[in-house]
């Protein structure tokens, strides 16, 4: 099949699931790249702490920050479905920088990520990746500003009414009355503003060497693998990941390392017109285009993209 072809089967398939997105897939080592749509940006949800923790093990490394200084972290208390770790706590806790890194970018903590904020806030982290020449990515708010959606205004039985407002209120130019969608106002990125901080931190330049490898590690005990995880884990390959959830929008952006030393950064981005929390399936879709176009690479076929 011609890599025209895989793009408009992978496009099909996304539309047949009630989803449009954004994919990129590179191959490490030559460059050479496979995707569609790789330059719209999309509101980032929880991508964003990834920067975070290369902003923070940056600081370790400069010696601006330890890694062992404890924190006091308020309880989250939230009670609605979804959130992790700290956010669920009832009571305060300490803990150090480098757990709170662990909790942030392995289970997608808000409240630990905000804990970090408090130490490299948003404005921060962006001229931390302006520093290290990594564009694309806006972040200009804290983690536990995505909480505060019509969602969780809602009751359980009502939260579909959130994600219809999500489908249906968006400008054509990407603006958004809730403003966790709106690209001008949310932390955002593109595909491929992603592929090159992933790029950055498996083939580390600018980024210091043990900042890339803490998150190369963060990333590898990544505990949400529902997404693309199924399509590229095997006892042949590793997959490190982290992923992104925000009313209707699904993302996930990882590194795939075969046993025969090649290695695929990945990223894929949607948004889905159907409004419902629950969707297994649009999420296997995800993962058979993201491996569609991996494929494709792989199998040394002269890439194209759209």
């Amino acid at each position: 099949m011609s890599a025209i072809a895989v793009v408009r089967n992978a496009q099909d398939l996304l539309a047949e699931a009630g989803l449009h997105g954004a994919f990129l897939v590179r191959n490490l080592d030559t460059g050479a790249e496979i995707g569609f749509d790789a330059d719209t940006p999309y509101p980032a949800a929880s991508l964003v702490k990834v920067p975070l923790a290369v902003a923070v093990l940056e600081r370790v490394a400069r010696g601006e920050l330890d890694p062992a200084t404890p924190v006091d972290v308020p309880p989250g208390r939230i009670t609605t479905p979804g959130p992790t770790g700290l956010s669920r706590f009832r009571h305060p806790a300490r803990i150090a920088v480098d757990d709170l890194l662990y909790l942030s970018t392995c289970i997608s903590d808000s409240v630990a990520a905000d804990a970090l904020f408090d130490l490299v806030p948003p404005p921060a982290v962006a001229a931390e990746l302006q520093r290290l020449h990594v564009n694309g990515i806006a972040v200009r708010h804290r983690a536990g500003d995505l909480a505060d959606t019509p969602a969780e205004r809602l009751g359980p039985d009502d939260v579909h009414l959130a994600h219809s407002l999500a489908i249906g209120a968006a400008t054509p130019g990407q603006g958004h009355p809730v403003a966790q969608l709106d690209i001008t106002r949310a932390n955002t990125g593109s595909a491929r503003a992603f592929v090159d901080l992933l790029h950055a931190l498996w083939r580390p330049s600018t980024i210091q060497a043990a900042t890339a490898a803490r998150v190369r590690a963060l990333m590898g005990d990544n505990l949400h693998r529902q997404r693309l995880a199924p399509d590229f884990t095997s006892d042949a390959s590793r997959w490190s990941s982290k992923t992104g959830t925000l009313l209707h929008l699904r993302h996930e952006v990882g590194v795939v390392e075969h046993a025969d030393g090649q290695s695929y950064a990945v990223a894929a981005l949607t948004a889905s017109r159907v409004p419902a929390v629950a969707q297994p399936g649009s999420e296997a879709t995800m993962a058979q285009v993201a491996r569609s176009l991996h494929d494709h690479l792989r199998a040394g076929i002269l890439p194209w993209w759209g």
